[in-house]
């Protein structure tokens, strides 16, 4: 048995590796003609395409790899079949359940590797290369929202700890590649929601033990009973009472915000962040009473989503059984192509549906696999009924 499991594992590992260099060349290539619109902006070149394409390919591994590994079983097991060394496994007692262990000893390593990229290699490479990108073309990176980003926070009496006295929103402009924030607004609020401080800065700087030290700025002081009608933050200050207002070249703020959760709240597409960010914003969301489903969507979607290899090599199996005459390996191969595609196309549609009716995240991480597995089962119902 140790000798099959061998045997298996070369085959099957060989052929996904195969499909997953193939499938990361054809998105370096692509990636690469993207970025030739880049090329000579400021002292971006086409090294750093290179190195940006290059950046990205642990995030495109990651997501390619269940569909690697159910495009590669399928192919190797398709081979043996046409080499009818699988209908002598199978005369041999090799029964459907011993088949299926191989293969989900063989996708547990596979699973593992998933995880590693998603968690710690594709997100880290990822936000180099964009910093890297950002540094080489010299521009900042801006929110999609003309008004810049806004964010929430808590002001406590004791820093980050202690009792909530009020409530900040905190508008950024942009942010560079080095992490500074340029443009900012705090409105500072009471527990009355009225309006009692107001500090713009043209710069901020992460000094590490959530504080962040503000450059060239200014603080106003607003009388609290002018606030009182001002209970939104479509505000004119304008029309407030001004009891002071003071510049200052230097001034600490503590704060919840931490770079981590900017790098969260700057990224377009959180089903790129670890799932350690995902967690910690989630949880800063429900906290300032904020939606969090999106993020927790894609928490779980990014818990959930090596268990995918397991259900896509479920899926490879029963072309094991089908005989040559039932269509070549090339027809094979395009079927699980097509079966790979459905399988990311219906993540996306569960993914949306959800943020439209509020479904449970964890229920809508786990769906499609679900129901691709329950497909794998009754396909190898079929297979060992004829």
């Amino acid at each position: 048995m140790k000798v099959l499991h061998r045997y298996f594992r070369r085959e099957i590992t060989q052929s996904v590796v195969f499909v997953l260099l193939a499938f990361l060349a054809l998105f370096a290539f692509l990636e690469l003609n993207g970025e030739s619109a880049v090329i000579g902006k400021g002292e971006y070149r086409l090294q750093h395409a290179f190195l940006y394409v290059l950046a990205g390919l642990p995030q495109y591994a990651y997501d390619a790899l269940p569909i690697a590994a159910l495009i590669g079983t399928i192919y190797a097991l398709a081979q043996l079949a046409a080499r009818s060394e699988f209908t002598i496994m199978r005369a041999s007692s090799m029964s459907t359940w011993m088949a299926g262990g191989i293969l989900f000893r063989i996708g547990f390593i596979l699973a593992i590797i998933t995880f590693v990229f998603g968690e710690f290699i594709a997100p880290v490479s990822t936000q180099w290369g964009q910093q890297m990108k950002l540094r080489m073309v010299g521009t900042g990176l801006s929110h999609e929202f003309r008004s810049g980003l806004w964010t929430k926070d808590v002001i406590k009496s004791n820093g980050v700890t202690g009792t909530a006295i009020g409530t900040r929103f905190i508008n950024v402009g942009e942010t560079s590649a080095d992490g500074t924030l340029q443009n900012l607004k705090f409105y500072e609020f009471d527990q009355d929601f009225r309006l009692k401080n107001l500090i713009t800065a043209k710069r901020a700087h992460f000094q590490g033990q959530n504080t962040w030290h503000l450059s060239e700025g200014v603080e106003t002081v607003f009388d609290g009973d002018a606030g009182k009608r001002w209970t939104t933050m479509d505000l004119n200050v304008k029309d407030l009472k001004i009891v002071s207002a003071k510049g200052f070249k230097e001034k600490n703020i503590v704060s919840e915000i931490t770079p981590q959760l900017m790098t969260v709240l700057f990224a377009s597409d959180p089903d790129r962040m670890s799932s350690h960010d995902l967690a910690l914003f989630s949880s800063h969301l429900t906290e300032n009473r904020q939606s969090s489903q999106r993020y927790e969507i894609a928490f779980w979607k990014k818990v959930t989503y090596p268990l995918a290899v397991f259900v896509m090599m479920a899926l490879a199996l029963p072309f094991a059984y089908l005989h040559v005459r039932s269509g070549g390996v090339s027809l094979k191969i395009f079927i699980g192509i097509m079966m790979g595609i459905s399988f990311h196309l219906l993540n996306s549609l569960f993914s949306t549906l959800a943020l439209l009716n509020t479904w449970p995240p964890l229920l809508t991480a786990i769906a499609p696999s679900f129901l691709y597995f329950m497909l794998a089962l009754l396909a190898l119902w079929r297979v060992e009924r004829t």
